[in-house]
Parts: C-alpha cells; structure tokens; sequence
C-alpha cells in the first residue's frame, strides 16, 4: 500500500508544481533561480524524453497504460517482500500517471525545470520525469544486485 501512496504524493506535488507554472507563467517564459544554473522555465513537450517522437500522443497513451499496468502487477507480486523493488516502482508509477494526466489534459507535457550543467543546457523536465529517472535508476541497481545474489548461489 505504501509504494501507492508514494506514487499519489509525486502524482499530486507534480500536478501542484505544474499548475502553478501555467497559472503564473507564459510559455518560453524563464526565471532565473541560480544564474548559469537553474532556471524555472515554462516549455510544453508533445514528445518523449528529450523532445522524441513529437506529436505521437497515441503511442504514449498506450505505452503509459502498458507500464503503468505493469508497475502494478509487480507492486502487488513483489513489494511485500522487496521494499526496494516497490519503492522504485512506486516512483516510476507516480512519474508515468504524472505525465499522463498532462497528455490528456492538454495534449503535451508541462515541463519547467531548466538546468545548465557545466554550460550544457540540459533538457527542461518536471516532477514526473524526475520521479521516473530516480526510480528507473533505483530499479537498474535492484536488478544488479539481484543478478550478484543469483550468481553467487
């Protein structure tokens, strides 16, 4: 039940953040935060990570409701029992309802976080997507992990 409510916490502080930004800023409007560092900077995104597949909604329509499927029956088949698997699970539902909820709502993806990281302008991301990188990252080390338990058996 916890990775639930850690997917309903990132879904809703992801919503928050991303109302806000439309609420209170326009379009290619940017705020510095850090100068040279981080920006609040209002883009919308019709793609993927990174701007991919521009203008394919039907594809991340169907390819969220597959992982978010998916999530869901390995919470429910493994999260009793591996809290790291169900942590990062949690998040990577969280981050993928996150962006969902923007497809459909306005046909793209809110994105507002602008990094430049040693003067390379990072691509501008949100809650969600973050969410999902930390879980993603978290179920990599998971599965590494386990492949070192299972060899040494």
């Amino acid at each position: 039940m916890i990775y639930y409510v850690i997917a309903l916490v990132v879904i809703l502080f992801d919503q928050l953040t991303k109302w806000l930004v439309v609420q209170h800023m326009e379009i290619r409007e940017s705020i510095p935060l850090i100068e040279n560092v981080l920006y609040l900077t209002s883009h919308r995104n019709s793609g993927a990570a990174f701007g991919i597949l521009q203008g394919q909604m039907w594809l991340f329509f169907l390819a969220t409701l597959i992982v978010i499927g998916v999530v869901i029956y390995y919470i429910r088949l493994y999260g009793k029992e591996q809290p790291w698997f169900g942590l990062s699970l949690g998040l990577v539902l969280g981050g993928a309802i996150g962006n969902f909820i923007d497809r459909v709502l306005f046909g793209a993806v809110v994105d507002f976080i602008d990094t430049y990281i040693f003067s390379y302008n990072f691509p501008i991301f949100n809650v969600a997507d973050s969410a999902l990188v930390v879980g993603v990252i978290m179920l990599m080390i998971h599965v590494i992990r386990e492949e070192k338990t299972q060899g040494k058996s």
